[in-house]
């Protein structure tokens, strides 16, 4: 479904994405992880055009992902930001659906709500929450309604990007297990960037370790732990010691 073709993408001097190659095949779990500032936004960023890179290319479904209809594209993909990136002044229900009220999937309001409560339903959210302000909720609420918005328009593909960060252990449980148990049911193609190996574990189908601007190692997860790759060894085992030089 997305394949990365040697991407290359450089800041001035700072050379982020050095050649990068990943295949994520159709209704595959593809979590991207590494450390701060490997690269792993960029990357996605590149897929949906809001990064443009310097050399390779991205193919989606087959295509070109910069050719084409920009809306039909964008139309193909969910997304759950890190800090959930909810609207402060949009009553819950509106926020997730935002893309369903606008654009080529414009829906009438009223249907637009009822979408959006059902949504809410299946994350775990009551009705009576599609009324209040982004500002009510608890941080793991905001996170059940990006998620919510996420797939609201049924996207064959969704991006999780630090989909736990902020959360704490018990509730970081309860968005993984949606998040595994939504794209399973959706038949969703799923990229995830992460480095929380909680997440990691429970949602992934497949791993890709980016380090130094290219992928070091990819495989399942079940082959994570005995990959015989050192930086995926010192990365999974959180160790000052390896070829991943620690910021001091």
């Amino acid at each position: 479904m997305i394949k990365f073709e040697g991407i290359k993408k450089s800041f001035g001097d700072n050379h982020v994405l050095r050649g990068v190659d990943l295949h994520i095949p159709k209704g595959e779990s593809m979590v991207i992880i590494g450390g701060s500032g490997t690269g792993k936004s960029v990357a996605l960023k590149c897929v949906l055009g809001l990064v443009t890179p310097d050399e390779g290319t991205i193919l989606v479904d087959g295509k070109d992902a910069r050719a084409g209809d920009r809306d039909a594209f964008l139309a193909r993909f969910g997304m759950l930001f890190q800090a959930a990136a909810l609207f402060d002044s949009l009553p819950v229900w509106q926020n997730v659906a935002f893309r369903l009220m606008r654009g080529s999937l414009k829906r009438p309001e009223e249907e637009a709500r009822a979408i959006a409560i059902e949504k809410l339903r299946r994350v775990g959210l009551k009705a009576d929450v599609a009324d209040r302000l982004p500002a009510e909720l608890s941080g793991g609420m905001q996170k059940r309604v990006g998620l919510a918005r996420a797939i609201a328009a049924e996207p064959e593909i969704i991006f999780f990007d630090e989909p736990t960060t902020g959360l704490d252990p018990i509730m970081s449980g309860v968005i993984n297990d949606l998040i595994r148990e939504i794209v399973v049911e959706m038949g969703a193609t799923a990229m995830t960037i992460t480095h929380d190996m909680s997440s990691v574990r429970a949602i992934a189908d497949k791993v890709a370790m980016l380090h130094d601007g290219v992928i070091q190692w990819t495989g399942p997860v079940a082959d994570m732990d005995k990959s015989g790759d050192p930086y995926v060894t010192q990365f999974i085992s959180g160790s000052a010691d390896g070829p991943i030089e620690a910021v001091r």
